[in-house]
């Protein structure tokens, strides 16, 4: 079991936390339409998966309006905020944001969320809540980055995340050497 802070309190938070190089498990979500959303829905797409407590807390909407933000530079990646609000909640609070690419998803049938993503609040009065998290998915649904925020009301690390699921692509080494060169001109035949 985990333990996070809220106001200088410790937390407990049960269930198995997504470590890097593991498979993510598999979950079934709900969307503002109240329509189911499992994790295969995005198979072959990288994800960001960001836990809030509530999307009405400030560092549930402070969460999604800095992916929304960020989500420019990912024009690949799915970027999913996951809470325990209604999906009456989730609809409001897309239309007065005007979310294009955060899609914000409720456990309100996918309790099991909680547990196989090392979530779950277990102390009152705050059980039944989800701690502070981001996750980093490739394509393959590897897990590429996992962070339990230490404080209910801290915003993960945005930059790490982004290191580790958007690495820079480096340039391949064009230069040849020197044989490989002599050898590429003695091969040479003009078209005339």
């Amino acid at each position: 079991m985990a333990t996070i802070s809220l106001n200088h309190t410790e937390i407990n938070v049960g269930g198995h936390f997504p470590v890097v190089g593991e498979y993510a498990h598999s979950f079934l979500v709900v969307d503002s339409n109240m329509i189911d959303v499992p994790l295969s829905r995005f198979a072959g797409k990288p994800k960001v998966i960001a836990v809030i407590p509530s999307i009405d807390s400030a560092i549930g909407l402070t969460i999604a309006r800095q992916l929304e933000r960020l989500s420019v530079d990912w024009p690949d990646a799915v970027i999913l905020v996951i809470s325990v609000d209604t999906p009456y909640a989730l609809s409001r609070v897309i239309e007065q944001e005007r979310f294009r690419r955060v899609q914000l998803l409720c456990t309100l049938r996918g309790r099991d969320f909680h547990k196989d993503y090392g979530v779950m609040i277990t102390d009152i009065p705050l059980s039944g809540f989800m701690a502070t998290a981001l996750i980093g998915l490739n394509a393959s649904d590897i897990v590429v980055y996992s962070e339990l925020v230490s404080d209910l009301s801290f915003e993960p690390d945005y930059g790490a995340m982004v290191e580790d699921l958007f690495p820079p692509i480096e340039e391949e080494e064009l230069e040849l050497d020197d044989a490989e060169q002599i050898e590429k001109l003695e091969r040479y035949e003009p078209n005339a």
